[in-house]
């Protein structure tokens, strides 16, 4: 008996189109195993073709010890009949199934016997990875991340409800042979895709399971959803009456759920590149077998599409299949179903599926994107004869005629060539326009680099301007459509003019060589750019740019800083400011250096910008981070003034002051209290220390500061200012402006936002919740606040302002105007809080800010001890709040709309609150540390103004 029996079946009925080669690829792969008791069980069908048979005899007689040839019962002709065979024939302590192409990782075997002989489990199930249908790439489907994310032993399936609800068990597990038979575990005969069915029956037969974290399986085939529909469903049905069985109802829904999103979405998502007699067949069949109610909690456009699918609208669900893959375009002219501004809207009269979250009900003209489907693309008369219709819900549709112009533009280039659009006419849901196009006379490329041309339409109307690509499906231009053209360069560039239809769905234009003589010039061409001279040149000019490259990296320009740069003379009075890193111009660096402007003193100030300079001031130099000139400024400088840190790689020069004015009082645990940094390594740790030791000064707002902060980083205490934090003396003011002569009128700002005066204003600024995004780009992360729920409830009486950590970008939803304004890209967080009435926060530090205010907090922790407990925190939150603590959402809307008496309950904590951690903020922190640091016995009180402009 070996260990391991691998079942690989070959001409069944109803297994696709696999051929010889697959057979050898999934041989191949266990022959290869790390487990040398592992067996191929070859079990070839009756019917199979020529080739097949020849390769599996060919396997069985290369390798007779390790691959066995089974011939079964001509009558089993199905895929699942010779499965069925092979599990039979194994011999081996556990058993595996594989389709052919599917490809064994090289110790798959081996995890998985060692998994299943130390938990003793009966069913052992890893990872698996399929090709993709674009590029043929491998990967994995993304659910799969949560349910191997350890590995792990269960005793019922229930407790891993992701085996049954998603197809997670199609491939890539192995049973141990004496539980199959134990408990007659059997491939369903007449079922085609019988393993979606098969791996839920044994997870429910047999006891123990075993999930490990390996890769077992690549190379699974992405099933032809527009062929095996019914297939699919049936399998799926018969999964879910096996739920049922077991009295798992709620597992039962998540599978439906997971049905649409898996398999019904996804063959919506092909439509456009399907023919239009696959189309018709796929929605026809869909409307024979899709029986059950579309699942109500799903996304609105999936819905969308697996409605129109059930209800057989092939037509429908290419539109549907547009809007899947850009959510912004209006696609369909959105029904009203109630009355008013902010009422909800459906898809259209034939799918009444609401779609209001998507918030197309209150875009406008011009600023929307509105999907243009084109219709007709031939040839006539020698010229390209379009027509389309553009998709114009009656909110949308200015009071005005409209006008159109068709236009080419050359793809990545500014080149463009403008046709007009004669017919165009409006009616209630949409504009129907169609352009005959003289391309062969108008349209003259170069003929080198300018061979694409993506077509727009651009609909003008009341002086405002709606441009749109034409979308259409990918057989909606007969390769026959075809016009001379005439390149500036001569016909030897190219011939031909062939409408095509891009991978993204759209129209466009590409020269071709057709005739003889383009044919052989670009042949000409290509072979001299490739052979071997050409290529060798290549080579050359990709490795000088490699080296170019490497002079302008930023360890190349750290080395030559450190090794070079440090040693130039200090610039006396010269001063870096940095914000954020780079990302602002504001907080405390931002009131440093207005005071250093307000009393005149001589400091040559040099702000820093890390993508662009709009927003920094005037009459500083600004240069862009990481640029030769910032490493030039900072070498230079007499003064570096920052609330972040200035690059860690950089050493500060001996006759340079650092003054750290830092960004917020500490609440989660920072520094070498940090788990994460304990847990480095000691050059890592070493690194840090390093870089903090560059302070010469550090600001403190109260002795909590003192105690974190200050011990955190290892700080002494005579690089301890405490004069409270400069950017908080803008909140004090406003305080006392507030006490002394009311909330009105409003910072400018509110005007510049548009709020109205009887709005009350709500800041929310969640925290920092994990890194950057690859490539030094903010990170865009989901929202815990649902914020178009506030604006449905609240958006009457508020408006709610979104301010997303400087590392992260928020995704917000469309909501109705002026409820929801998204100001992460304001440059000073001060101004938001002295516009807000409330504040609503997690564990951001910019609570102990707003407290100095005293005006309402209310926190919104969700998973406040899970926070805690991974991140570590200085203080129990609940205790020391200055506001209600809320857990869910409805908690905190109440609270929202309490909010007076949860003002008057918390007033005495919110004033303790301030009083301990804002206890050096008095109001004139600028002033003392510019006195501090800046002000020199003689310093001129005229100020020196410099040209503006960006580093390179």
């Amino acid at each position: 008996m070996t260990d391991f029996s691998c079942v690989i079946t070959a001409g069944g009925e109803n297994g696709g189109g696999e051929g010889p080669d697959a057979l050898r690829a999934s041989v191949a792969s266990v022959l290869g195993q790390s487990l040398r008791g592992s067996e191929a069980v070859v079990v070839l069908a009756a019917r199979a073709d020529a080739p097949t048979r020849t390769a599996a005899r060919a396997l069985a007689d290369s390798s007779p010890d390790r691959v066995r040839l089974i011939h079964p019962d001509p009558a089993a002709r199905t895929t699942g009949a010779l499965r069925n065979a092979g599990l039979d024939a194994a011999t081996g302590r556990y058993v595996l199934v594989l389709t052919p192409g599917e490809r064994l990782h090289r110790h798959a075997c081996r995890n998985l016997w060692q998994a299943g002989e130390r938990s003793r489990a009966d069913l052992v199930a890893g990872r698996w990875s399929r090709t993709t249908e674009e590029g043929g790439k491998e990967q994995e489907p993304p659910w799969q991340g949560e349910l191997y994310a350890r590995s792990r032993t269960v005793t019922r399936f229930s407790d891993a409800p992701q085996l049954v609800v998603r197809d997670a068990l199609v491939t890539g597990f192995c049973l141990r042979r004496e539980a199959a038979r134990r408990h007659g575990l059997r491939y369903e005969e007449d079922l085609a895709h019988g393993e979606i069915l098969f791996g839920p029956l044994a997870a429910a037969a047999v006891g123990r399971i075993t999930l490990v974290r390996r890769l077992i399986v690549t190379g699974r085939a992405v099933p032809d959803r527009a062929r095996d529909l019914a297939a699919l469903v049936e399998a799926h049905r018969r999964v879910a009456a096996t739920l049922d069985a077991h009295g798992l109802p709620e597992l039962r829904e998540e599978r439906e759920r997971a049905f649409v999103r898996d398999h019904l979405v996804p063959l919506a998502r092909s439509f456009p590149r399907l023919p239009a007699a696959r189309r018709t067949r796929a929605a026809a069949t869909a409307a024979r077998v899709l029986t059950a109610p579309v699942p109500h909690e799903l996304p609105p456009l999936e819905r969308v599409a697996a409605t129109l699918l059930a209800r057989g609208d092939a037509e429908g669900v290419l539109t549907a299949a547009y809007a899947l893959s850009r959510p912004a375009t209006v696609c369909a002219p959105v029904t009203p179903v109630t009355a008013g501004e902010g009422g909800r809207v459906e898809w259209d009269e034939h799918c009444p599926v609401d779609v209001t979250e998507l918030g197309h009900q209150y875009r406008q003209f011009g600023g929307a994107r509105l999907m243009n489907r084109l219709t007709r693309c031939t040839a006539e008369e020698g010229r390209l004869l379009l027509e389309g219709r553009l998709v114009l819900p009656p909110h949308l549709a200015p009071d005005a005629p409209f006008t159109a112009t068709l236009e080419f533009r050359a793809r990545g280039g500014a080149r463009a060539v403008v046709f007009p659009v004669d017919d165009v006419r409006h009616d209630g849901n949409g504009v129907t326009w169609g352009a005959r196009a003289d391309v062969s006379r108008l349209l003259r490329p170069l003929g080198v680099r300018d061979t694409a041309w993506d077509a727009r339409l651009i609909v003008e109307a009341g002086g405002v301007r709606s441009v749109s690509d034409l979308f259409g499906p990918q057989d909606l231009v007969e390769g026959a459509v075809r016009f001379a053209a005439r390149p500036r360069l001569g016909q030897l560039a190219g011939d031909t003019w062939e409408p095509y239809i891009t991978l993204k769905d759209h129209l466009a234009l590409r020269l071709t060589a057709r005739r003889r003589p383009a044919r052989t010039t670009r042949r000409l061409v290509r072979y001299a750019t490739h052979f071997r001279p050409a290529r060798k040149a290549k080579l050359l000019a990709r490795a000088l740019r490699k080296r170019l490259d490497r002079y302008r990296s930023r360890g190349f320009k750290a080395t030559t800083y450190n090794t070079w740069l440090i040693r130039l003379p200090v610039r006396r009075g010269s001063v870096v400011f940095e914000s954020h890193m780079g990302r602002c111009y504001g907080d405390s660096p931002r009131a440093l250096h207005e005071e250093i402007r307000r009393q005149g003193l001589k400091l040559r100030a040099t702000w820093s910008y890390d993508t662009s300079p709009a927003g920094f001031p005037d009459d500083a130099r600004l240069v862009r981070r990481w640029s030769w000139r910032y490493l030039w400024a900072l070498a230079r400088a007499e003064f570096w003034v920052d609330n972040q840190g200035f690059p860690q790689h950089l050493r500060k020069p001996a006759r340079t002051t650092y003054l750290q004015t830092w960004h917020g009082s500490a609440y989660k645990r920072m520094g070498f209290d940090e788990t994460r940094v304990r847990l480095q390594n000691a050059p890592q740790r070493e690194r840090l220390q390093q870089a903090v030791h560059r302070f010469d000064h550090f600001l403190v707002r109260s002795e909590h500061d003192v105690a974190t902060l200050a011990r955190a980083y290892r700080l002494p205490e005579d690089r301890l200012l405490r004069t409270g934090y400069p950017r908080n003396d803008a909140l004090i003011a406003e305080r006392t402006r507030t006490e002394t002569e009311g909330r009105l009128p409003r910072p400018p700002l509110a005007e510049a936002l548009g709020i109205d005066d009887h709005k009350k204003v709500v800041l929310y600024a969640p925290t920092f919740r994990g890194g950057p995004a690859a490539g030094g780009k903010q990170a865009r992360r989901r929202l815990l606040l649902d914020v178009r729920e506030f604006a449905e409830r609240f958006g009457d009486t508020y408006t709610l302002l979104v301010r997303a950590h400087y590392l992260e970008a928020a995704r917000l939803p469309l909501c109705p105007p002026g409820t929801v304004i998204d100001v992460s890209r304001h440059h000073d967080v001060s101004e938001l809080l002295a516009l807000a009435d409330v504040l609503v926060t997690d564990y951001s530090s910019i609570m102990f800010d707003f407290a100095l205010l005293d005006r309402p907090v209310l926190l919104y922790a969700p998973d406040l001890d899970t926070y805690a407990a991974e991140r570590g925190s200085y203080f129990d939150l609940r205790e020391k709040a200055p506001g209600p603590v809320t857990a869910t959402q409805e908690e905190l809307f109440g609270q929202l709309a309490e909010l007076k008496k949860s003002d008057i309950r918390h007033a005495s904590h919110r004033a303790a609150f301030a009083a301990e951690f804002g206890a050096y903020d008095r109001g004139d922190a600028a002033r003392q540390v510019v006195a501090a640091v800046f002000s020199r016995q003689g310093a001129s009180r005229t100020t020196d103004h410099h040209d503006r402009g960006a580093g390179r």
